[in-house]
């Protein structure tokens, strides 16, 4: 097995004050680092640092016109690189830490290019505390995007960063198995009416229950303002198809299979998930691994309630049907 020399432990709870220094001196020296989120792995760079930030498009080979979301270690950083309403406060006492980025009006600090070009930002608090005191140790936000190359399926994992990015992360802390495995959910809360730019890790019952309505987007122009809606993404290297039971469907002669139900037929091989929750959490992994057979995958259909709309969101980039 291939030894990288950028992977560097850390400790989910208690990651070592000085592996933590070194990571965040690299992000203000204008270099990128790569770390652990509940969601998926991020590829860091100095937010404020166009120069920074466009070697991220770089290494992931991804157009500068998708904005990078910008991580903090709390609410009160959030505000020196966004201007935050009353209803984005609650929303971040609610749900910060955790996977839910907001989009909000964004200050002249942050960069052009952090942006996409838009007066725009995403900001999120990961619920990771590993990445929490790493963001606090760089003391600028930091823009950062899943850490593989635009396109393939996400990493959830410290070696997988390695296979996508090699070198151009100069560290890549790695804290383990992300817990989610779906990136974050994208809420636009710029304009009168929050808008659910990109399901993910917080369901729309939550965030309606919590906020009363919260719409659709309508259009490139609204899509624009958030990363992983305007180009494929998460795409293996074969074939991906979609079964829903019960409906019909055009089997492949050969296939591998991923779900939580069984199929009605027999696959070369199957990844099978005990729950919807275990599918989104083991969604990227799956397609990286059973692509390596060289057969069309064929991918259950979840049901649209819960995790299962950024479920479905997912897996339909990965079939190209959105």
């Amino acid at each position: 097995m291939k030894k990288y020399d950028n992977i560097v432990p850390v400790d989910f709870w208690n990651p070592d004050p000085t592996v933590i220094a070194r990571a965040a001196a690299l992000i203000r020296a204008g270099e990128l680092v790569a770390f652990p989120t509940e969601t998926v792995y991020g590829l860091g760079g100095n937010a404020l640092d166009g120069e920074a930030v466009k070697k991220i498009y770089a290494a992931k080979g991804r157009p500068s016109d998708n904005p990078l979301i910008l991580h903090f270690p709390g609410p009160e950083a959030a505000e020196t690189a966004a201007y935050v309403d009353d209803r984005a406060r609650g929303l971040m006492e609610r749900f910060w830490p955790g996977p839910l980025t907001l989009v909000l009006p964004a200050r002249d600090c942050v960069s052009k290019e952090a942006r996409g070009g838009l007066a725009t930002v995403g900001c999120r608090m990961p619920d990771y505390p590993a990445a929490l005191a790493f963001f606090a140790a760089c003391g600028v936000p930091v823009a950062g995007p899943s850490a593989n190359r635009s396109g393939r399926p996400s990493p959830t994992n410290a070696r997988t960063v390695a296979e996508d990015i090699g070198s151009a992360a100069a560290m890549i802390l790695d804290a383990g198995e992300c817990r989610v495995g779906v990136e974050s959910t994208v809420l636009d809360v710029s304009g009168a009416v929050p808008v659910l730019l990109r399901p993910g890790g917080v369901a729309m019952e939550e965030l309606r229950e919590f906020l009363g309505e919260v719409a659709l987007p309508v259009g490139v122009n609204e899509l624009k303002r958030s990363p992983g809606t305007r180009y494929r993404h998460y795409a293996p290297v074969v074939e991906v198809r979609v079964w829903e039971p019960g409906a019909a469907f055009d089997w492949p002669e050969k296939f591998t299979y991923m779900g939580v139900a069984l199929p009605e037929r027999t696959p070369a091989r199957r990844i099978h998930f005990d729950s919807f929750e275990a599918y989104a959490h083991g969604l990227f992994t799956a397609l990286r691994e059973l692509e390596k057979d060289g057969l069309p995958i064929v991918a259950q259909w979840p049901p649209l309630g819960g995790i299962g709309r950024a479920l479905r969101d997912r897996i339909s980039r990965a079939a190209g049907l959105l």
